[in-house]
């Protein structure tokens, strides 16, 4: 798979080939955004379409099962949704098959949440990479790593709403305690990775500024010997020392006339965001627990110009059931052309859309905000869709999304 190696730099090869390998589908569109913002074409492939049997033979710009993809191609695993053993597994494998890959980053949440040491051991062992980078700092939302252990907006991330994730709650902000094996540096001695990665290992790098994982990225010589292992922090400043040149054209973006928002995730953040866009007299919202069908018949009938559809403010029932809900509702909305735009919070929630619409995955376009990738969707319906992570943006992240889904950008527009 390998067509060249990639140079530390302003800018690389057009031909090299990224991979990112994600849990979920947001960390999947977060950790590849970046490099479509710096010149690559970029998609985000659903783990299904992992088990292709023509995706064996992706290559930079070519085509595989039909599909042709760009240089950069972020699969979305699932694995949060396995359990630990089942999640190692399927990392490991995609892990080696991805392993010609002039460049390959495993995604982390920056808030350390799903089965973190575990697939990035399972991930290290697939690679045949020498040594592992991990870095899970994402100073643009406020999530920093010191001395070895993870902050949001300062406090240690196991006493934020981290903790009390439904599924995947923080128990540790400790990167040392959930890795022992690996060895811990500071900025000012990223100095020693030349050497250090010579030798082998796991180091996880602490970082409070984005020049902070610029100074990391630069100090390590040869990019292809290492596992990158981070957040969108990292995946930033990667695309930031390997942009392409000339830049890839980015794909058809057209605007969205009736936009769906749809909401799954439990986190306060996003359902403040929910409420501040509920304020806005063109937008009405159903629950789609319990009754779908009925959600989507008021939505259907509603004139307001924005819909949203979500789950409760408290989990009356399992969350799989209530995704499920969701994606139900929305395959309806979107079959009718009620709607032609979606805006997703929430990987469990994202997938679930993406698949009941039959969709491989996104074609990206850009990353509107920190965390929000935007594109259409790879397969029929080629409507518009941004996915966000349910913990990310302030109180208007929802209703500016909604207005960009609105505006669209045409064809060829800069990312």
């Amino acid at each position: 798979m390998s067509v060249g190696p990639v140079r530390v730099g302003p800018q690389t090869d057009p031909a090299s080939t990224i991979a990112v390998l994600a849990d979920d589908l947001t960390s999947a569109g977060d950790g590849a955004a970046p490099f479509r913002r710096t010149g690559h074409r970029a998609q985000v492939l659903l783990a299904a379409e992992l088990a292709a049997d023509g995706f064996s033979d992706w290559t930079a710009d070519g085509t595989a099962d039909g599909i042709a993809y760009g240089n950069v191609v972020a699969v979305d695993l699932g694995s949060r949704l396995l359990d630990e053993p089942a999640a190692a597994i399927r990392t490991e494998r995609a892990a080696r098959r991805f392993a010609g890959a002039d460049l390959l980053v495993k995604t982390v949440d920056s808030t350390l949440r799903g089965h973190l040491a575990a697939e990035i051991r399972a991930a290290h062992a697939g690679s045949r990479r020498q040594a592992v980078v991990v870095a899970p700092a994402f100073p643009a939302e406020g999530r920093t790593t010191i001395r070895g252990v993870q902050y949001v907006e300062g406090v240690p991330v196991h006493e934020t709403d981290f903790a009390r994730d439904p599924a995947h709650p923080v128990r540790s902000s400790d990167l040392a305690r959930l890795l022992p094996e690996a060895e811990l540096l500071e900025p000012d001695g990223f100095g020693k990775l030349p050497e250090l990665i010579d030798g082998g290992g796991v180091f996880v790098c602490s970082a409070a500024t984005d020049a902070d994982l610029d100074l990391l990225i630069s100090s390590v010589p040869r990019a292809g010997d290492v596992l990158w292992v981070g957040s969108p922090g990292l995946a930033a400043a990667l695309a930031r020392h390997h942009s392409r040149t000339p830049a890839a054209a980015p794909p058809e973006l057209p605007g969205a006339r009736r936009p769906l928002v749809v909401v799954g995730s439990a986190h306060p953040a996003t359902r403040r965001q929910l409420d501040r866009l509920r304020t806005r007299a063109d937008v009405d919202a159903a629950d789609a627990a319990d009754d779908p069908a009925a959600a989507v018949d008021a939505l259907r009938r509603s004139p307001a110009l924005t819909l949203a559809v979500h789950t409760p403010d408290a989990r009356r029932a399992s969350p799989g059931s209530l995704t499920s809900d969701l994606a139900v509702a929305v395959r309806e909305l979107a079959a009718t052309g009620a709607v032609d735009g979606l805006v997703l919070t929430g990987g469990e929630t994202a997938v679930a859309v993406l698949e009941a619409l039959g969709a491989t995955g996104i074609d990206l376009f850009d990353e509107p905000e920190p965390g929000v990738a935007r594109g259409v969707l790879l397969s029929p319906p080629r409507i518009p869709v941004l996915i966000k992570a349910g913990g990310f943006g302030d109180e208007g992240a929802l209703d500016r999304l909604c207005r960009l889904l609105v505006r669209g950008a045409g064809t060829g527009a800069d990312s």
